[in-house]
């Protein structure tokens, strides 16, 4: 008789509590429960964290975990993002703003590939290149066209299909610099997608007279007729190469529908979350990337794979609320199971607020009362070494230690501050800006415990209501108000001095910030509007993660927690209403797809 070890070449492993991970198909007996056990490979999509501008009609490349989007709608856009597997940041701006374009190659070279330019209708034959932070100049397609489709590398690229007035069959190959004729599609077709390299392409879906299924394989030279897809549309996206390719997404009617291509058929498998057409796409078969798209414009990313994990996507989720709704600079401290929310401002009555609410990881209980009720406080520390600091209105140098049940006065800022920032501990803090009404400082305290010393080192410019993380030799100092408007600047502090920090992916004032100075989060806020976007620092830039439910500025915020645990609640914005509601966040999480195996 033949083993299990002859077939697979493992042995029946014995383990008293599952395996994080193991081989797909490797059976292991489950000593606890008694049961055999596998793991199964899976296909599905989960969410990713939005773009930063919603849009449709975009080009796209790269891969899952380094993708490029770029053009689209809103109006003929050149804004450029790159995706890091987690989210999406700024890149540099294509020269010429267009929609309809095609995409190929790579997040550090890039091609995007004609498309429609101002004023509608115009299609156009411009090139351009990306190195990974700035577009070029390319050489010109030889026939101008918009809704064509794209495949290649930079320097070996291929544009297939697409519309000028009319509806076109041309092929084009690129050599890194210059366009020449390549072999016709069988089908004159538009609004299309493709994949693969130069010298296996796939072209699938559009539109000719009519919605089609086909699909045409390209060897270099000729088109040739490969296997139907099993749902006829247009506007979808694709990914993967001419024998592994991913197909998605499009209309009509608008779908998610996602079918999966092994060179000779086409099989449906699990569709997009979120139905849409004018979508871009990226990656391979096995891990694809979709973004963008209508209807109405989205800035909706999802993540596509095959594996033997299933992925939770990071997002934020309710929690308890809490008891008392007050917004305008609520402190907060602790983390997202020990957090403290204190002060702010209930309206109506229009009240100064000096209660404390207590989180215990699902509710909120209360605490021991301020002893001075202030708006727009700051705090930091834990929920039984907590330390509050400044308010207004009037302004106060108010300062008090929380001990996990009483609030004491201790030693008094050096002068009243309202809207400033900080972080760190109850005995080793920070604080940054501020307005000690009437004008914004760039002052820079430090408090050691005891007593408050104004550092000599001012903070780069006057700013008010901006977010800290870390620690008070190692800050992260983000966004703010300079009095005039939201900004995007951040620095880093070292307990000496300020070094300039990459931007926010976009200006965001009076946000809660958690996490350390070298991953951070950034949630909420006034941008001018109030706004639930949230965005991660990873060490080296900004970018994108999926927002929160309800929009919010000058919220409770657990600082001490992480990118990964962080807590939000209250908060409003200015003229209200304020809010009890509170949302905690968790980064994606990854679990083995284990299957217990049984008889039936």
């Amino acid at each position: 008789m033949t083993t299990y070890k002859e077939i697979f070449g493992k042995y029946v492993k014995n383990y008293s509590s599952d395996p994080s991970s193991d081989a797909e198909g490797q059976v292991w007996y489950n000593t606890t429960s008694g049961t055999f056990k596998t793991v199964l490979g899976v296909a599905a999509w989960s969410a990713g964290s939005p773009l930063i501008t919603a849009r449709s009609d975009l080009g796209g490349c790269g891969t899952q975990t380094e993708g490029l989007a770029f053009g689209g709608l809103t109006t003929f856009s050149t804004a450029t993002e790159e995706y890091n597997g987690s989210g999406w940041s700024n890149g540099g701006s294509l020269t010429t703003g267009r929609y309809k374009l095609a995409g190929a190659g790579t997040q550090t070279a890039g091609l995007a590939i004609g498309g429609g330019v101002a004023p509608v209708n115009t299609a156009t034959n411009a090139t351009e290149e990306y190195n990974g932070s700035a577009w070029t100049a390319g050489g010109n397609l030889g026939t101008a066209r918009k809704e064509l489709a794209g495949a290649g590398i930079q320097t070996a690229g291929l544009a297939f299909g697409g519309r000028t007035t009319v509806v076109v069959n041309n092929t084009e190959e690129y050599d890194g610099s210059a366009w020449t004729a390549g072999g016709n599609l069988g089908t004159a077709k538009y609004l299309l997608a493709g994949a693969g390299i130069q010298t296996a392409g796939l072209a699938f879906g559009g539109y000719t007279t009519v919605v089609t299924n086909a699909t045409e394989e390209y060897d270099g030279s000729t088109w040739t007729a490969g296997g139907n897809m099993g749902t006829a549309r247009y506007q979808l996206a694709g990914a993967g190469i001419q024998t592994s390719a991913l197909a998605f997404g499009g209309a009509t009617p608008i779908t998610g529908a996602t079918e999966k291509y092994d060179g000779t058929s086409w099989t449906s498998t699990s569709p997009l979350t979120t139905a849409r057409y004018i979508l871009a796409g990226a990656g391979t078969q096995n891990a694809a990337l979709a973004f963008g798209g209508a209807t109405p414009n989205t800035a909706a990313t999802e993540e596509f794979n095959i594996a033997t994990t299933i992925i939770t996507a990071a997002a934020w989720a309710s929690g308890g609320n809490m008891s008392t709704a007050r917004y305008v600079g609520v402190g907060g401290a602790g983390t997202q199971t020990a957090a403290l929310a204190f002060g702010g401002f209930i309206s109506p009555p229009n009240n100064l607020s000096n209660a404390t609410e207590e989180y215990n990881g699902s509710s909120w209980s209360g605490g021991g009362n301020l002893n001075t009720a202030k708006r727009a406080l700051y705090g930091v520390g834990t929920q039984t070494a907590a330390l509050r600091f400044g308010g207004g209105y009037p302004t106060t140098n108010v300062t008090e230690e929380y001990d996990g049940a009483t609030w004491s006065n201790v030693n008094t800022l050096p002068q009243a501050y309202s809207e400033l920032g900080g972080c760190g501990t109850q005995t080793a803090a920070l604080a940054v800006g501020g307005n000690t009404d009437p004008g914004i400082t760039n002052t820079t305290l430090e408090y050691d415990g005891t007593n408050w010393t104004t550092t000599p080192t001012n903070y780069p410019s006057n700013i008010q209501n901006i977010g800290i993380s870390g620690t008070q030799t190692a800050a992260l100092i983000f966004g703010g108000y300079n009095g005039t408007s939201p900004v995007a600047t951040s620095n880093t502090y070292d307990g000496t001095s300020y070094s300039s920090s990459p931007n926010l992916v976009t200006a965001q004032a009076a946000q809660a910030a958690s996490g350390t100075q070298t991953a951070a989060l950034c949630s909420g806020g006034d941008t001018p509007a109030t706004t639930g976007f949230t965005q991660e620092f990873n060490g080296t830039v900004f970018f994108t993660r999926p927002p929160m439910a309800v929009a919010r500025a000058s919220a409770a915020s657990a600082g001490q927690g992480t990118v990964s645990a962080a807590l939000v609640g209250g908060g409003g914005s200015f003229s209200g209403p304020q809010g009890t509601a509170t949302e905690e966040f968790t980064g994606e999480i990854v679990t083995t797809n284990t299957k217990t195996i049984t008889t039936s």
